[in-house]
């Protein structure tokens, strides 16, 4: 057996044994009675279940193998080791393939990938423009998260004045959201003939997407005598309780200064829970967001890489493309993406992105 086959069925079999162990300490009743420690225990188990079935089947491949050739070193019978000599070739086809899906399932995860996510979208150079298209952005995510089966919540807007938004804040929850949704970070860039352009030129204008993972009960105490509760009228869409009843809500964190509101709800208690998960989020991230800078250096496809301010796609509506900066790749078919077709421009990103901290590791 080579060397590098020997070290990673060592790894994985550390692995498997750690999989063992935390399936029994889930079983326990002290485990069970400590709530944090059994969220941990099933976030673990849950992040090594894949790694271990690739491990059962790369083990069972590498056995498969050695049979197959232990038969064409005995055999004697020609039409049985025709069969063995065709099985082996394709078993040794397969073993370079599951060798590299299994370098990547061990590569270190960030582990907020498997989280929610809250977007926010802001109108940015352009004008009315800008708006339009922060507007044309979030129909778009909103038919990507319908496709994904993830559900989406407004938690705050204000609406442009010739339609769209100078600024949407929501939240998407659903399987793996962040880990898909954070290469949408950045600044998107669209160039087209504005609606409130008379002279049919083309006009470049821009809106910032800010991506965050959605902090968890444990992962951040919140202190309610650290906050600031205030309550205002909601304006907008809404209904007769718009602007008769004080349901909006704004949260000030008294040691930070982050202020963060909710009036998307009819309900105050319902608005409230809404923007402490938002507060929770913003300060949660306020350190993850060393940890993005700490990475920013060594990779240049993620988005969610500490800078914020780059420009990362272009729509180009009068060539029907759109183009992603950081992988340097185009697709022509922008009508589908503004409609909420991003599984290309993702996947090609994961592809960059994998490729990129394989090198990295060395693997």
């Amino acid at each position: 057996m080579a060397t590098d086959q020997k070290g990673l069925l060592e790894k994985l079999q550390s692995i498997a044994e750690r999989f063992d162990e935390l399936g029994r300490q889930i079983a326990e009743p002290e485990a069970m009675a400590d709530m944090k420690r059994f969220v941990a225990l099933n976030k673990e188990y849950k992040e090594l279940t894949p790694i271990v079935e690739v491990q059962r089947k790369y083990a069972d491949l590498l056995s498969n193998i050695t049979n197959a050739r232990t038969l064409l070193e005995h055999e004697s019978d020609e039409e049985l080791r025709a069969m063995a000599k065709e099985e082996l070739e394709l078993m040794e086809g397969q073993v370079e393939p599951m060798e590299e899906e299994i370098r990547l399932l061990l590569l270190p995860q960030d582990p907020q990938d498997a989280k929610n996510a809250i977007v926010e979208i802001r109108a940015g150079t352009g004008g009315d423009e800008a708006s339009i298209f922060a507007g044309d952005l979030f129909r778009m995510y909103s038919r990507f998260a319908e496709a994904k089966g993830w559900k989406l919540e407004v938690s705050s807007a204000s609406e442009g004045t010739m339609g769209g938004f100078k600024e949407i804040v929501f939240s998407l929850s659903g399987q793996g959201v962040y880990g898909i949704m954070k290469y949408e970070s950045g600044v998107h860039r669209v160039q087209r003939v504005p609606q409130t352009e008379t002279q049919g030129r083309v006009h470049t204008s821009a809106a910032s997407v800010v991506v965050l993972p959605e902090a968890e009960e444990f992962d951040i105490d919140l202190k309610m005598e650290d906050i600031r509760k205030d309550t205002y009228c909601s304006s907008g869409p809404g209904g007769q309780s718009v602007n008769t009843t004080y349901s909006a809500v704004r949260l000030t964190h008294i040691p930070t200064g982050l202020v963060v509101q909710c009036q998307d709800q009819k309900s105050q208690i319902k608005n409230l829970e809404k923007a402490l998960a938002e507060l929770r989020t913003r300060l949660y991230n306020i350190e993850y967001q060393k940890y993005l800078d700490g990475i920013a250096s060594q990779r240049k496809t993620m988005v969610s890489t500490g800078d914020r301010s780059a420009k990362i796609r272009t729509y180009n509506y009068p060539q029907g493309r759109v183009t992603d900066h950081r992988i340097n790749y185009t697709v022509y078919d922008l009508a589908g993406v503004m409609d909420g077709d991003l599984t290309t421009l993702i996947e090609q990103l994961q592809i960059a992105e994998n490729a990129e901290r394989l090198r990295a590791s060395g693997a």
